[in-house]
């Protein structure tokens, strides 16, 4: 995965995501409204096939966009590692 910052300001956050798609990109949106700072977290791919995923977050005054951003990815990596851990009782 490869992340171009588009914009950059304390409160909006627009990216890129090359070699993502819809899977993660849904994933991580929805992590992202679990944080009460967030007003906006949202994405768009143009065309499955050829375009890259385009997220766009803002926050409230609260917290910056890049935190609430770094957050998600936090809590979302805890969930993946709880999930290892689970299916690995089961092989």
């Amino acid at each position: 995965m490869e992340i171009t910052i588009l914009e950059d300001k304390k409160t909006r956050l627009v990216f890129e995501m090359k070699g993502e798609d819809h899977t993660f990109c849904n994933v991580l949106r929805e992590e992202m409204w679990n944080d009460s700072s967030v007003k906006l977290a949202a994405y768009n791919i143009v065309h499955p096939l050829t375009s890259i995923p385009k997220f766009i977050l803002e926050t409230d005054s609260k917290k910056a966009a890049r935190k609430a951003l770094s957050d998600a990815m936090k809590r979302l990596k805890d969930k993946n590692s709880s999930l290892k851990k689970l299916a690995a009782k089961f092989k």
